[in-house]
């Protein structure tokens, strides 16, 4: 019988262990899931031979006494937010606070605090200063530079600064981990270990001889004084994070050096393979059974990863310098392995929720000749066009849906994640049936999606959608006509829904009033939307706190007012009566009833 990790001292006592040699705290409520990060991480420590604990969401307010319980690890502590940051966690666009937590038991809010990394590290340095404590995760990821903080309208120093750890692993952290545990294993101290690949440390003084290769930021200070500066940090960043082989990063702040070593290569399919076929329950842990199921883990139970990476770039995204732009695929073997083991579930029905990863249709796509890919520094392999040297060949993804549904128990597969359809549509004719880019978007309709297809054209403006990194709305278009033919021919029942975001930095009153028209114009009428929320890092935070390009130092319109900003949403909601007083009376305080009469009418 599978056995969760740890999470009380009882457990740890029932294993009869003395010691524990890693423990690992974490925002969220543990979930033995690969699709959590600390369950991942955990279980690859186990593998590697070491005792492993969890204090999942300890209460920061007490007298400390969820730190304690485990005494001192042999080796260190490793902290997370969780799968989100904290911040992003708590907060609406507006700075709401949120009422629920979908990464908690009940979905309740309030079971960590804000900046959790932070706070989690802090309380572990006053209670063990001479353990090492390592802090991960995409909290701790997106921050490790200097970056601009939405929540507290300030540019704050690398997350390392702050909250006093030893050591930062970015991005997807299995191999950096291990290495780390190597060398303490060899008796080196933590502050001797700081040049494993995809860790960042502080560092008293630096060798020249050593960094040769490593790039020096503006320092933080001057990340302080000049957005100009601000700017140039982050674009040697995000060119560093998009590249094969990046290098080094250096920033000073005040008399102390935050040190970013290069991201580990690409990991291949047969590592992957093995953090996945970890023996996982798959379930949360038995003591939240009387709290309340977990949402967050509700909606991915029964789905499965098939790769890693995403090479759209989105300007509002975080997910290639978390995950890397390139892709790093699962095996079919690995993916029909998990495929197996869900359909013997006692829970499962026969639907598997997700076949997918950061984006639905990017499994096994790589460039064709990867001498140019080395070369290459491109946020984006999509925009402002398709890479002449990206393969998009659907047809791996099309065989393993096809063998997946002949997996012994499995009765329908949908497909959750967000289907990038730049990659087949308007396309050289001479690709789409070698690259079966036609029989895709088919297939999908007809087989994996049930009732409502989403997609994210995000906007209609090509002004705003240029700076999203997004294309033009004419190919969303184009798919709405496809789709309107399958679902003809096919009679099948399915509404295309589209995700879009107001407020993104470039977009102003007009914009919105253009959008709203054109969502009248094609009788959509959303129920939900998103508003811009500027994340630690992104190429749109970066806009919106400089209020320029940080490329081209192009001036762009910046919505920060709040009431503004609820302003330009509202149009979103043209159908509903209530809102027609409302949109009224903005229209008429922005002098635009002439143009507004298109929505109202």
């Amino acid at each position: 019988m599978k056995k969760w990790l740890p999470i009380t001292a009882k457990e740890v006592e029932r294993n009869g262990w003395s010691k524990v040699d890693v423990i690992l705290i974490s925002g969220d409520a543990y979930v033995d899931h690969p699709s959590f990060g600390t369950a991942i991480i955990g279980r690859w420590i186990e593998y590697l031979g070491y005792k492993v604990a969890i204090i999942p969401q300890p209460n920061w307010q007490d007298d400390l006494r969820d730190f304690k319980k485990f005494g001192t690890p042999t080796l260190f502590f490793g902290v997370s937010a969780g799968n989100m940051d904290s911040m992003v966690n708590h907060y609406t666009a507006f700075k709401r606070l949120r009422s629920d937590d979908a990464y908690t038991p009940g979905g309740k809010a309030g079971f960590r605090p804000d900046y959790a990394c932070i706070v989690y590290s802090k309380i572990l340095k006053e209670l063990y200063p001479d353990v090492p404590v390592i802090i991960g995760g995409v909290e701790a990821s997106m921050r490790r530079l200097t970056h601009y903080d939405y929540w507290s309208d300030s540019v704050k120093p690398s997350i390392l600064i702050d909250s006093n750890a030893d050591m930062l692993v970015y991005g997807m952290g299995e191999k950096a981990i291990q290495r780390v545990i190597k060398e303490l294993e060899k008796g080196n101290s933590i502050s001797q270990i700081d040049n494993i690949p995809q860790t960042a440390v502080v560092k008293e003084s630096i060798i020249s001889e050593k960094y040769s290769d490593y790039i020096n930021l503006p320092s933080h200070e001057e990340c302080l004084k000049s957005k100009i500066n601000y700017a140039t940090a982050f674009t040697i960043f995000e060119e560093e994070s998009n590249k094969i082989h990046p290098k080094g990063l250096i920033q000073k702040y005040e008399n102390k050096y935050v040190v970013v070593n290069p991201s580990e290569p690409e990991t291949e399919t047969y590592s992957i393979d093995k953090y996945y076929n970890l023996p996982f329950t798959r379930l949360p842990h038995p003591k939240y059974l009387k709290r309340g199921t977990i949402p967050a883990w509700e909606m991915i139970k029964h789905s499965v990863n098939i790769h890693r990476g995403c090479f759209g770039g989105c300007s509002f995204c975080a997910i290639s310098a978390h995950q890397g732009k390139y892709i790093q695929n699962r095996s079919e073997k690995s993916i029909l392995k998990e495929l197996e083991t869900i359909s013997q579930m006692e829970d499962f029905r026969g639907h598997i929720t997700d076949l997918g990863g950061p984006s639905a249709n990017m499994y096994k796509m790589q460039g064709k000749n990867l001498e140019i890919c080395i070369k290459c520094k491109r946020a984006s392999c999509l925009f402002p066009s398709v890479c002449a040297n990206l393969s998009t060949n659907h047809s791996h993804l099309m065989s393993l849906y096809e063998k997946s549904a002949k997996v012994k128990g499995i009765k329908k597969i949908t497909i959750g994640s967000g289907i990038r359809y730049d990659l087949f549509l308007n396309r050289p004719k001479s690709e789409n049936k070698t690259n079966s880019h036609d029989l895709y978007l088919d297939v999908i309709l007809t087989q994996h999606i049930s009732g409502r297809f989403k997609v994210a054209p995000e906007h209609t403006q090509k002004s705003v959608l240029d700076k999203m990194r997004k294309p033009g709305i004419e190919l969303y278009e184009n798919l709405q006509s496809h789709f309107g033919q399958i679902s003809h021919a096919h009679h099948i029942n399915i509404q295309l829904i589209p995700y879009l975001i107001s407020n993104h930095p470039g977009s102003d009153f007009d914009d919105m009033i253009e959008m709203a028209i054109w969502l009248k114009k094609n009788n959509i009428k959303p129920e939900q939307v998103q508003d811009f929320t500027p994340t630690p890092m992104t190429y749109s935070t970066t806009m919106y706190y400089c209020g320029f390009d940080p490329y081209t130092k192009e001036k762009i319109t910046v919505q920060k007012d709040v009431e503004k900003r609820k302003e330009q949403q509202i149009l979103f909601f043209y159908y509903k009566r209530e809102n027609r007083k409302q949109i009224t009376s903005v229209l008429h305080k922005y002098n635009k009833m002439q143009i507004g009469k298109r929505l109202l009418d």
